[in-house]
Order: C-alpha cells, then sequence, then structure tokens
C-alpha cells in the first residue's frame, strides 16, 4: 500500500521517497510527452483548404492511433499505481500485459467500425472508454493483493483495503489536477490584466498543458502515497458517511418493492427504461453494502441497526435483478438484441452472482450459522473476477455487441418478425460497423424484393443524419377547423413522419387549422394552432410546406401570462400584424430580425 510497508516493499522503494517519487514523475512525464505527441499529431501540420488542419502520423492511421492514445492514457495511472507497491518482477509483469490488453481493445474496437462510424481521434467509441477504466482498476487491485501476500487468492480485507485506499488517493489525485489547472488558468488571467499574456498563450499549447497536467497528477499520487494514514482518515470518514445512506437506500428500495404489487408492472415497463434504472439500484445497494461492512473484521462492524440493514438490503438485490431480467427479457423478446440491451445483459449477469452470493449470505447464518454476511467477501472476489472477464468479452470479438445485434435483427427480418418497411436498416448503416454493413449488402440482394430495395437505398446514403429513419410509423394528423363546419386546407391532412409539426396532432383536441393569406399573394397559408405555437404552412408544388412557427412567450408564473393558440384561434383573435421592423438585405442575402415576444405585451 505504501513505500514503506513490509508487505509492499521493493527495490523501487527501498530508496524511500526519492527513488519512488523519482520514478512516478518519470512515468508522469513520458505519459504527458506521449500524449502531447498523439494530439498533435490530431490536430498538427498544415492548414487544408477548408481552414482545418491536417492530421500527421499517426492520427492518419486509426488502427494504430486509437490502441496508442488508449495504452497512453490508461497504462500508466496502473504503473503509477503499482511502482512502490508491487515486486518489480510483478509490476512489469503486469505493466506489459495491462498495455497488451489496452492495445488489443482499442484495436478491436477500431476493426469492427465501419469507414462512416467514426472520422475523429481518437476514432474510440465512447463506451469502451469507462469499461476499460473499470477492468484496469479491478484487475489492479486482484493483482496487488495477491502479490504481496504471496497466493493467487489474498485475504478479504487486503482486497478492501487497497481497493477502497486506491479509490479515494484516485479520487484526491484527480481533485489535485484539477485544482492545479484552475489555479494556472487564475494565473494567467492575473497576468493578462497587466497585459502580459505569454502565460495564457503557453496555456493553450498541448505540448506545454498537456505534460505539467500528468506531472501534477504522478506528484498528487505520491504526495497521496507517502502519509497513507491521512489518506485511510479521509476513508474512514467517507465510508462512515456513506454507510448511513445505506439505511435511505434501503428504505427507497423496499417501499419500491412492497408498491409495486398495488401499482402493477404496467408503468414500470412504460418508462423504456426500467432495465437500467432497477440495476442502478441494486448496484448502489452493492457499493452501500460494501461501505457498511468494510474489510469484515469483528473490530470494523458497523452499529446492529446499519447490521440489519445491510441483511435487508442483501436481500432488496434479488427482486431488483429479477426485475431486469423480466424487463429485459421482455423487450428482447419483442424488439431482439441491441448493443444497448447486450450490455445490460452483461450486467444483469454480474447482477445475479452479486444478488445470489449477498442473499445466502445474509440468510444462510439463521440455519447454518457463521460469521455475519462473511460469504459476502467470496462473492465480491468471484464477481471481480467475472466483471473483467464480462468487459474484455464486450469489446472484443469474443461477444461484440454490434455483431451479436445484427445477427439478431436480420434473423428477426428473415423470419418475418419484423416487417421490411418497419426494419431499422439505419442501424445496419450507421451504428453496427463492419457486422452491419455487411449483413446490409447481403439483404440488397434478398429474393424479397421490398428488403432489397430499401437495403439498397439505405447503401446509397452517405449521412447518418439526413437518412430517413425507416423505423417511424406515418401519422396522419387530426385537426379541428376553424371556422367549424368548413374544411380543411386540401391535401393539408396526408399521412407524415415524426418532424413535421402535423405529426403533434395525433388526436382531437391536439390542433387547430385555419387559412389566412398572410402575404397578400392572393393564395391563403395554413396555420396550425398548437398547444404553445402557431405553425404555418404554404401551398407549394410539391405540397405543403412548413415555413416556422409563431411562439408565444412564458414571462413570470408562466402559466398566467401564457396563451393557449388553440383557444385563441377558436375565438378568431389570430391576425395579422404589420412588422415593427422591416426585413433587411445583406448583399442579396435576406435577413429577418429574429425576436422574442417582449414580456410586457409590447411588440
Amino acid at each position: 500500500m505504501n513505500p514503506t510497508d513490509d508487505h509492499g516493499r521493493n527495490s523501487l522503494s527501498e530508496g524511500g521517497w526519492g527513488v519512488t517519487g523519482a520514478a512516478r514523475l518519470a512515468v508522469g512525464l513520458v505519459q504527458g510527452l506521449l500524449l502531447a505527441w498523439l494530439i498533435h499529431s490530431a490536430s498538427g501540420g498544415d492548414t487544408a483548404a477548408n481552414g482545418q488542419a491536417t492530421r500527421l502520423w499517426p492520427a492518419t492511421h486509426p488502427a494504430l492511433y486509437g490502441p496508442l492514445i488508449l495504452v497512453a492514457a490508461y497504462l500508466p495511472p496502473v504503473l503509477l499505481a503499482g511502482i512502490g507497491r508491487l515486486r518489480l518482477v510483478t509490476l512489469l509483469a503486469w505493466g506489459v500485459g495491462a498495455g497488451l490488453l489496452l492495445a488489443f481493445l482499442g484495436w478491436s474496437d477500431i476493426a469492427r467500425q465501419s469507414v462512416t462510424e467514426s472520422h475523429n481521434p481518437p476514432f474510440l467509441d465512447f463506451p469502451l472508454l469507462p469499461f476499460a477504466a473499470a477492468a484496469l482498476f479491478i484487475g489492479h487491485h486482484l493483482i496487488l493483493p495477491a502479490d504481496r501476500e504471496r497466493r493467487l487468492i489474498a485475504a478479504f480485507p487486503t482486497y478492501f483495503d487497497t481497493a477502497w485506499l486506491a479509490g479515494v488517493q484516485l479520487a484526491l489525485s484527480l481533485g489535485f489536477t484539477l485544482a492545479f489547472w484552475l489555479l494556472l488558468n487564475l494565473g494567467a488571467a492575473l497576468f493578462g490584466l497587466i497585459g502580459i499574456r505569454q502565460l495564457n498563450d503557453l496555456l493553450q499549447e498541448t505540448w506545454f498543458i498537456i505534460p505539467l497536467l500528468s506531472l501534477a497528477f504522478a506528484l498528487a499520487v505520491q504526495l497521496t502515497d507517502v502519509r497513507p494514514g491521512l489518506i485511510r482518515g479521509v476513508r474512514t470518514v467517507a465510508l462512515m458517511l456513506l454507510s448511513w445512506l445505506l439505511l435511505v437506500m434501503t428504505v427507497l428500495v423496499g417501499g419500491f418493492l412492497a408498491a409495486l404489487p398495488f401499482t402493477g408492472m404496467e408503468g414500470l415497463w412504460k418508462t423504456g427504461s426500467a432495465t437500467a434504472l432497477v440495476l442502478a439500484a441494486a448496484g448502489a445497494l452493492i457499493i452501500l453494502i460494501n461501505t457498511a461492512y468494510q474489510d469484515g473484521l469483528p473490530d470494523n462492524r458497523p452499529p446492529a441497526v446499519l447490521r440489519a440493514a445491510v441483511r435487508v438490503a442483501a436481500v432488496l438485490i434479488t427482486p431488483l435483478i429479477g426485475i431486469a431480467v423480466w424487463g429485459l427479457s421482455l423487450r428482447i423478446g419483442q424488439y431482439g438484441l441491441t448493443p444497448d440491451r447486450i450490455i445490460a445483459a452483461a450486467c444483469v449477469l454480474v447482477g445475479l452472482v452479486y444478488a445470489a452470493g449477498y442473499g445466502w449470505a445474509a440468510l444462510s447464518p439463521f440455519w447454518r450459522g457463521g460469521d455475519w454476511m462473511k460469504p459476502l467477501e467470496r462473492t465480491n472476489v468471484f464477481a471481480a473476477v467475472l466483471t473483467v472477464l464480462v468487459i474484455v468479452c464486450l469489446f472484443t470479438p469474443i461477444a461484440d455487441p454490434a455483431r451479436l445485434s445484427v445477427a439478431s435483427q436480420v434473423a428477426r427480418l428473415n423470419a418475418g418478425q419484423v416487417a421490411p418497411d418497419r426494419f431499422d436498416y439505419r442501424f445496419l448503416r450507421f451504428d453496427s460497423g463492419r457486422a452491419g454493413e455487411a449483413a446490409l449488402a447481403r439483404l440488397a440482394r434478398s429474393d424479397n424484393a421490398e428488403i432489397a430495395r430499401r437495403a439498397r437505398d439505405m447503401q446509397a446514403e452517405t449521412d447518418r443524419y439526413s437518412a430517413p429513419d425507416t423505423t417511424l410509423p406515418a401519422v396522419t394528423p387530426v385537426f379541428e377547423v376553424h371556422p367549424a363546419g368548413s374544411a380543411a386546407p386540401q391535401g393539408l391532412i396526408a399521412p407524415v413522419t415524426i418532424g413535421d409539426p402535423r405529426a403533434r396532432c395525433v388526436k382531437a383536441g391536439d390542433c387547430v387549422v385555419t387559412q389566412v393569406d398572410l402575404n397578400g399573394d392572393g393564395v391563403a397559408e395554413a396555420l396550425i394552432a398548437t398547444a404553445h405555437s402557431v405553425e404555418m404552412f404554404q401551398k407549394t408544388d410539391r405540397g405543403w410546406a412548413s415555413r416556422g412557427a409563431f411562439r408565444t412567450s412564458y414571462c413570470g408564473d408562466g402559466a398566467r401570462n401564457a396563451v393557449d393558440p388553440r383557444q385563441m384561434m377558436r375565438e378568431g383573435r389570430i391576425a395579422a400584424r404589420d412588422p415593427l421592423w422591416p426585413d433587411l438585405n445583406i448583399g442579396d442575402v435576406p435577413a429577418r430580425l429574429d425576436r422574442w415576444p417582449y414580456c410586457d405585451g409590447r411588440p
């Protein structure tokens, strides 16, 4: 844990603060220089004709750049945490292994992407970043206790001590680095007041600020490491405060579960995020249970009320995970696999281990005896190993969520579970990497003419944001026409997709429509009053086209000052008025003053 600990002493810690501190500062400096070089390569070079800087090697090769920046960002913190704590041979072996794993994860992430998915450095999908960090943190604190005790599975108090101490140290080191950066910017602002702007200019340079912040982080790790007693004191206070929050969370989750038989599950499923919410609640319970249990030693046991809360909370995890399994199975049965559902399924798998282990720990003493919650310790170690394995599988070809999702969705289409006009071809084209593109190419050769046509149309799309969303059903708007008894403008009532203002008019009373010639050209425009605006449509050769909206203001107490445009239209109180300010021609381009209505009634 600290350089002077008998169990953690190694060749790097023999020299005390000097050798260990120098090694850590060297790692921080190398990390900063490497990151600065990588960032510069992504934005350096000559300026292109479009005003953007051209990239330099290795940013011109995503398959190399992605793994490099992942290793440069994540491997040095692993080394900082291992210097002075791991034996040198273990540190070298773990450093090489972690670096290779990071490089493989980065390469796998780049390799699965299509050329249309990621255009900008670091070229990595966001989910990889937090999951890779979690895998490294867990893996490091499985190796460190084992190395300290010279055995494959260490005693649970050692796992607890090293992991929670490192968590506090990491939080403090990040806070120190952030404070250092803020102080630098404050100093630059002060010098700027007297006309000295060189420091501010330096802070904008990647080659200066990135190595400086990396050194600051390495220094913070060393400073927090030389006084481990202080860090343990901070950890003790944090654990004590968090453990009492277990009472609050237990009451909330218990109340939620008790209410379900009376409210039913329908409302829960309608949220669309039931699985994520209950998994988050289960995760919170697991963390808070561990803040109360701590290392499990008799001297550190919490008060009786917290021990009771730990037992109850441990049992409550099971129904939460059960709800997550139920909700996820319903969604998968109805709509098939998606990347999000596969990641959720991985979380559920880990959650099942916690639910079984914690439930057994809470209930088994009633018929078997034994120490309070003792099986929790084995559960934590097993779940930690499983979590690392699951993360590695998810972000490598072993269980690539995009590949599995593509297989599931295409199988549903081929089996007739999804109609060709409701299938999400856009997901294959833009959001599922090479596996999706390959599947789309196969669908373009399908014997089903409609599937083949739609797949070819999606293959021709080059912009994911302009591509039509074929999964959204058409909506036929419903209008109340003013004056009463008159007919709606011809052609205005036609099937439209989400995004057209008329798609909000789904039932009687949602929208009121009238015709007014606003520009005096002899052709009436259509005004559609909704709850908060009046949408204007103009008749064109291609049908009715939206030309914008007139909106009322929300001022003061909102409810009294805002008016309902639909009621105003029913009362005939919507009329054209002359603009306060005319439009301008800026060169040959017309420009209109964009104003929000005043709150005092002025135009």
